[in-house]
């Protein structure tokens, strides 16, 4: 059996607030840790039943890229709906939350640039 690691190292200023987010993964292509902005982890606790989540972001993490991030993992949870219970109700209604995410966010970036 093969095992893979992933690792985040994260550097926290004097409030503890993340200043830099670096990550790793045995199975990553090139080697070394790499810069991120934002990690969101989601681990299902199986003694309570209940999902435990991690959001870490630095401060140059900008609100538009923010809200890219978030619309991009809703759309990847949709994918992964459907491909882990066939549940095309669930991943369509996901789909579509996304569409219209962009569009908002579309709208809202005109109106900014204005």
């Amino acid at each position: 059996m093969k095992n893979s690691e992933i690792k985040f190292v994260v550097q926290l200023d004097d409030k503890n607030l993340p200043k830099a987010i670096q990550w790793d993964a045995s199975d990553k292509e090139s080697e070394g840790l790499e810069s991120t902005k934002s990690i969101s982890l989601n681990v299902w606790d199986n003694l309570n039943h209940n999902t435990l989540r991690i959001d870490l972001w630095t401060e140059d993490m900008s609100v538009v890229e923010m809200k890219r991030f978030y619309i991009d993992i809703l759309g990847g949870m949709a994918q992964t709906i459907l491909n882990s219970t066939g549940d095309e109700f669930m991943a369509e209604e996901m789909k579509d939350l996304c569409d219209r995410l962009v569009k908002h966010v579309n709208e809202e970036n005109k109106k900014m640039s204005k």
